[in-house]
């Protein structure tokens, strides 16, 4: 029978969901990338749970980053000496120097803004790190490993496929968290892809997918006008089939389309 942990209320505001299965924890611990040189970031410790499995891996070292003030006070009793923990919003959080090419970023996300961490981790330059094991409801994590051409294909997944190689780990039951919530979760792995298509400013690729998907069920030639102000010279050189429609355009051709806008601005 498995253990559950003690269990705390969880704010519903902040998106709290507490992994509390002893056995899921562990088996996220045991991933072959954390070791003795690892410095690990934990986005949204909450009561712990995931990061005392973390301390008994020895890492070099812990930082917690905690948004609700009650829990980051509690953390700070429990932890002291061994981990730093710090009271802020991740996605206010631009303290770059605790971030270094060994560490790994792990964290359980709120539902409601994992698609906003992730987005920053994958626009934002100035963060450096081995890897990211993030946890994300089983539907967030469908629309991000989506590939072109299928329902779940869209803005999510071109943006992290194309800076990351992305490896789903494993599903968790909705009954390994309290509260329990509605949906069941995944946990994936994400790395830098070491080869991959670099832009003047990344969040130009942000730009150019919102417009598109704005319009998702249509084909793409009003967007592609309006992008590019109907120069049919542009048009022309593209050479992109404008009756498609967002889903339709694979990886390569929305940068394809951003090096040019990118040409042209």
């Amino acid at each position: 029978m498995q253990k559950k942990l003690v269990k705390k209320r969880a704010k519903k505001s902040l998106g709290q969901n507490f992994l509390v299965d002893e056995n899921i924890l562990k088996k996220i611990v045991e991933i072959n990338i954390i070791n003795s040189e690892t410095e690990i970031i934990e986005i949204g410790p909450g009561t712990g749970n995931l990061t005392d499995y973390l301390i008994k891996k020895n890492p070099k070292k812990i930082f917690a980053i905690e948004k609700d003030k009650e829990l980051s006070k509690n953390l700070l009793d429990k932890y002291f000496g061994k981990a730093e923990i710090i009271n802020e919003d991740i996605l206010n959080f631009f303290n770059y120097k605790i971030f270094n090419k060994n560490t790994i970023i792990i964290g359980n996300l709120p539902y409601n803004i994992s698609s906003q961490i992730l987005v920053k981790f994958i626009l934002d330059n100035n963060f450096s790190f081995k890897a990211l094991i993030f946890m994300f409801q089983k539907e967030m994590a469908n629309r991000i490993l989506a590939k072109v051409n299928s329902k779940d294909y869209g803005r999510l997944s071109i943006l992290s496929n194309w800076r990351f190689q992305i490896q789903k780990l494993f599903d968790i039951k909705a009954s390994s968290f309290s509260p329990r919530p509605k949906v069941e979760s995944s946990l994936l792995l994400f790395r830098d892809k070491i080869q991959r298509f670099h832009f003047r400013d990344s969040k130009n690729l942000e730009k150019i997918t919102r417009i598109l998907f704005n319009q998702r069920r249509k084909k793409i030639r009003k967007s592609i006008n309006y992008i590019f102000k109907n120069n049919i010279k542009i048009l022309n050189e593209l050479n992109i089939n404008l009756d498609l429609r967002p889903q339709n355009l694979d990886i390569q051709t929305y940068c394809d389309l951003v090096s040019k806008y990118e040409e042209k601005n």
